[in-house]
């Protein structure tokens, strides 16, 4: 389904929504505002024809003037001596179906201003740069057209800049530093942040939140933000093992430079502005991608119980998954993911990677047996390719290794690129093998070469240490989904483990690109060693609707799930698609309450979590039908309940007859959370 119309704007509408004129700008050359005149923003010239534009929000400036443009390697720098040639402002607004998602149905409503730019002195080469104008933030990008003048663009790095003008403190990654964007997520004012990943999220002083990032990243290096003085931001563009960090040559664009803009974190998340910056669905049919939950041997190796490679504690063997298979068709789980079952782990894999092999099962792992016994209990094997970040060698074998799954049913892969920061081992331009970085060009391009390949085959991908997500979702849904942050196995083995703020912190920063492979549910709450988790067990079912993900891991081992029989039956029961979601409450690295609806029924779920501090959050049943009664299976933290002590695993479940009229009182324990499912009654 979609919906679609377009037309121009008259000027007047365009001149009510003007900024103030900056005092270092010579001219004014366009402006427009958002459907809804929240959001606008100015372009502008100064005498020396460089360009800047600016944004404001109700009235408010929250971008003052910021560079725009590039340096390049092959010819003059796009900067300075440009005149204007054209303007055009028109409005859209359509909605689109997504084939899963956090919400069925997407509304895209913008305005667009576009600018075409010329410099004379420069043998009159062309640029244009367009704006997409939403009432939750803007998207802009460059598009260079096919001209004599520049046949090849050797981008050396943009000049595009993010001055924020008001006070505000940043929540980020540093960038080009731990492969996978594994690093802890960090709190500090934005003048005093490094290099950073993107989603960047900022709140302002007077509590306006922005996140920066971007979308549609194609045939591009992905880009970093440099603080480079006071509030001022510079595009970064991850570096190319092999000259300039972009080549493209003829006509083409850039990836959209985004700002999603809301009055508080919550409003952040409901945003789907990066998402619709992104193209339609270019794969056709797709009702072959299954949205589902999985388990899988995976937690045992990260325990230590169990190895990747073969030996005596190897966990990928023909028995031991015949085990997890009946575990999953008992309990209504879809897949079965199998790490290590192919040759190549005992090598120094992650640091080459070379000698795996993606067609090849170690002798105790019979991986057409095996695909054929969980197909005849209604249940698929979860591929894996670990690659060591080789892709070099990966791509080799990567049409082999997707034709094999195919033919055995395997209809999901989980890849992995295991590495350190700037060693991924990439074909460079001259087709030459060089070490690099994954987000460069090169590593872009291969990450949509291995899902456009795959989706030949009816294969679904979910990413291991990917580069981050920008909504190609939308363009192709085959790309289910993808770690890119720190999951659940650093609380196993990492030092220090992930902190109870983490989640509060996940939802309002990296979960803003999309959705995270995070591997919850493990309700032993105990990692390698005895190590605890900084989590009670009702956060960790609280986790299952707070982190999105269409295919979800129940990570625990199935003696555990036996264990806790009340805790596991809100993971059985729990879906992963959805016909909508509702953000309730929430502040970064503190708490946050998300409803969701079930794609495939009239059930409502909820999932609260919390920091280091109890609290009681407010949750009123407004988005539950009216005029219906419903009944509220709850799981939450014990009176007593606290991460800190064995009293993590307090963990107390009522029912309630409720109605949307109502109010509850969500009590969350310190490191805790609370998970509750609404069904109507009949």
């Amino acid at each position: 389904m979609h919906f679609h119309r377009t037309f121009a704007t008259a000027a007047a509408v365009a001149a009510s929504c003007l900024l103030a004129l900056p005092a270092w700008a010579q001219k004014l050359i366009a402006s427009a505002a958002s459907p809804g005149n929240v959001i606008s923003v100015e372009v502008q010239i100064d005498g020396m024809g460089k360009l800047a534009y600016g944004v404001k929000r109700k009235g408010i400036e929250l971008i003052a003037p910021s560079r725009l443009g590039f340096n390049l390697a092959n010819a003059h720098k796009l900067d300075g001596g440009f005149s204007l040639r054209k303007q055009n402002v028109s409005d859209h607004d359509g909605t689109w179906e997504q084939p899963w998602g956090e919400r069925r149905f997407v509304r895209n409503r913008y305005r667009e201003l576009r600018v075409d730019l010329e410099q004379k002195n420069r043998a009159g080469r062309q640029l244009a740069v367009v704006f997409r104008i939403y009432d939750d933030g803007i998207g802009f990008r460059y598009e260079f057209p096919a001209q004599p003048q520049l046949k090849e663009a050797e981008i050396i790095d943009e000049l595009t800049e993010f001055t924020v003008a008001r006070p505000a403190t940043a929540w980020w990654i540093p960038a080009g530093e731990l492969p996978g964007l594994e690093e802890e997520i960090r709190k500090a004012p934005l003048k005093e942040i490094g290099i950073a990943n993107t989603p960047l999220t900022v709140r302002l002083d007077d509590g306006t939140h922005i996140a920066f990032h971007e979308a549609a990243l194609v045939d591009y290096a992905t880009m970093w933000l440099r603080k480079v003085d006071g509030q001022k931001l510079r595009a970064m563009l991850a570096p190319s093992p092999s000259g300039p960090a972009v080549v493209r040559k003829g006509a083409f664009h850039t990836p959209w430079r985004t700002m999603q803009i809301a009055d508080d974190a919550a409003g952040l998340y409901m945003s789907d502005l990066v998402l619709n910056l992104n193209e339609p669905n270019k794969l056709g049919d797709v009702s072959w991608v299954k949205p589902s939950k999985f388990v899988g041997v995976w937690w045992q190796m990260h325990l230590n119980s169990g190895t990747w490679n073969a030996g005596p504690k190897h966990a990928a063997t023909t028995a031991n998954t015949r085990k997890y298979i009946d575990f999953a068709a008992q309990n209504g789980f879809r897949g079965v993911l199998v790490e290590g079952w192919n040759k190549g782990w005992e090598s120094d894999w992650g640091h080459g990677g070379a000698d795996f092999s993606f067609t090849e099962s170690y002798p105790d792992f019979d991986l057409p047996g095996l695909a054929a016994y969980a197909r005849s209990k209604g249940v698929r094997l979860i591929g894996h390719h670990e690659t060591g970040a080789n892709i070099v060698a990966y791509e080799k074998q990567m049409d082999a290794a997707y034709k094999l799954y195919a033919k055995l049913g395997v209809d999901s892969i989980k890849s992995g690129y295991v590495h350190e920061a700037g060693s991924a081992l990439l074909t460079s331009r001259d087709g030459k093998p060089r070490y690099g970085h994954y987000d460069s060009q090169e590593g872009v391009n291969h990450f949509l070469k291995a899902v456009t390949e795959a989706a030949k085959y009816k294969l679904s991908i979910d990413t291991h240490e990917p580069v981050k997500d920008t909504g190609l979702r939308r363009t192709y849904p085959n790309w289910l989904t993808r770690e890119g942050a720190r999951g659940v196995e650093y609380n196993a083995w990492g030092n220090p483990p992930n902190g109870a703020d983490h989640e509060a912190k996940l939802v309002f920063t990296r979960m803003l690109s999309g959705p995270m492979d995070y591997t919850p549910g493990v309700l032993s709450l105990v990692g390698a060693d005895g190590k605890a988790f900084n989590s009670t067990q009702a956060k960790q079912l609280a986790n299952f609707v707070v982190i999105y993900s269409p295919i979800q891991m129940a990570a625990d081992l199935p003696e555990n799930y036996e264990k806790y029989p009340a805790a596991f039956k809100f993971i059985r029961d729990v879906p992963t698609d959805w016909h909508d979601t509702r953000v309730i409450n929430g502040e970064v690295g503190e708490y946050a309450t998300i409803a969701r609806k079930d794609r495939a029924g009239e059930d409502w779920y909820v999932g609260a979590v919390t920091d280091g501090a109890a609290r009681v959050l407010p949750l009123p049943l407004g988005f539950l039908d009216k005029g219906k009664r419903y009944t509220a299976e709850i799981y939450r933290d014990g009176d007593a309940a606290d991460y800190r002590s064995e009293r993590r695993f307090d963990l107390v479940t009522e029912t309630k007859t409720v109605t949307a009229a109502d109010t509850l009182q969500l009590r969350l324990a310190p490191g805790g959370g609370q998970a509750i499912r609404f069904t109507p009654q009949l």
